[in-house]
C-alpha cells in the first residue's frame, strides 16, 4: 500500500476513535456521576475536549 493511502488510513482510524471517545464522554457527562477530571482520564481527551461536551450536554438537556 502506498504512503499516502497508509496515511489516510490511519488519520480516519484516528478520528473513529476520537469520535467514539466523544460518544462515551458525552454519555458518562449525562449521568451526571462523574468528575470531568475522571472522564478526562478514562478517555484520553482533552479536558478542553471534554468541557465543550458538556457545554452541548447542557444545551440539550
Amino acid at each position: 500500500m502506498s504512503k499516502i493511502l497508509e496515511d489516510m488510513r490511519m488519520e480516519a482510524a484516528r478520528e473513529a476513535a476520537q469520535d467514539q471517545a466523544k460518544k462515551i464522554a458525552l454519555c458518562m457527562i449525562r449521568t451526571g456521576k462523574m468528575p470531568l477530571e475522571d472522564i478526562v482520564s478514562y478517555t484520553g481527551l482533552s479536558f478542553s475536549v471534554v468541557k465543550e461536551l458538556e457545554k452541548q450536554a447542557m444545551q440539550l438537556a
